[in-house]
């Protein structure tokens, strides 16, 4: 079993769904309203643990009363939070979130004690590989990046500008086609396995400026993406973990991927490893 420890943020995921995205400054209504636990961090943690990795949530929360709807499905699914610490100043994050019927989707968050996750905050020994990724402090990511022992995955979301001394720290970068194009200078000296997210296309990996792998992604009827970007990252490191050929890492990744488009909620739409291993061999 791989040990993965999560560098990342915990949010409260609050959802309405309508029938289509509003335009700047409209209202569209009629929708319905469902609560979820989320956060990239969040979200990757449990993506491991449900695919059967042991799993170490590194994060900072509030002690307000939306900590415990956060955490709920991290602790019902055996996710270690023991490194989770509480912020009596600054509430657990929260994301407003509005989904189409084509499973588009807005996302606004309010990040809170998200912000505050510190260096010092970090106890990173005995993982096989650590992901992160960038809703916390990025000199945070940096000491993540710096202190694993083995492999250092960043999922490069939301975009920014990063320093060129985490690029060099990366084993693996995860990120989508937006923003591997606002990033696209930055790491074109990198060494790291670049792996960009294509949708419904499918994902490409490249080491070096060449492309060494590329995986389609099943065909489904995507209903909510929200989630879908954690499913594909946290997949794609439990592979790398059990040594898979990197063409098949990515082909398991875009599967997690394409499965939780199916369902509803960040959280909620992850799949286990059954149905996975059931999803992919009966393509």
């Amino acid at each position: 079993m791989a040990r993965i420890g999560v560098v990342g943020s915990v949010n409260l995921d609050m959802v309405a769904s309508a029938a289509r995205l509003p335009e700047p400054g409209e209202t569209v209504t009629d929708a319905t309203f469902a609560v979820h636990p989320g956060g990239k961090g969040a979200n990757q943690a449990l993506a491991a643990r449900r695919l059967g990795a042991d799993v170490a949530l590194i994060a900072r929360v509030g002690t307000d009363m939306n900590t415990g709807p956060a955490l709920e499905l991290l602790r019902h699914d055996g996710v270690d939070l023991d490194r989770a610490s509480r912020d009596r100043e600054h509430a657990t994050g929260v994301a407003l979130i509005v989904v189409d019927d084509n499973g588009e989707n807005q996302i606004t968050v309010a990040p809170g004690a998200n912000r505050h996750l510190l260096p010092a905050d970090l106890d990173l020994t005995g993982f096989d590989a650590v992901i992160a990724q960038l809703e916390v402090p990025v000199e945070t990511v940096l000491a993540a990046a710096r202190a694993c022992e083995g492999l250092f995955v960043l999922n490069a979301a939301p975009v920014r500008e990063l320093p060129p001394e985490l690029i060099e720290a990366c084993d693996v970068i995860v990120l989508n086609e937006g923003e591997h194009a606002a990033l696209a200078e930055a790491l074109s000296g990198s060494s790291a396995l670049v792996v960009t997210t294509l949708g419904p296309r499918g994902a490409r990996a490249h080491r070096d400026g060449e492309e060494v792998a590329f995986a389609s992604a099943p065909a489904v009827n995507a209903i909510d993406t929200v989630g879908s970007g954690d499913a594909f990252t946290g997949a794609l490191t439990v592979a790398l973990c059990e040594d898979r050929e990197i063409a098949d890492a990515l082909a398991w990744a875009c599967g997690a991927g394409a499965l939780a488009a199916t369902r509803r909620g960040a959280q909620p739409s992850l799949p286990f490893r059954s149905e996975l291993d059931d999803f992919m061999a009966n393509l």
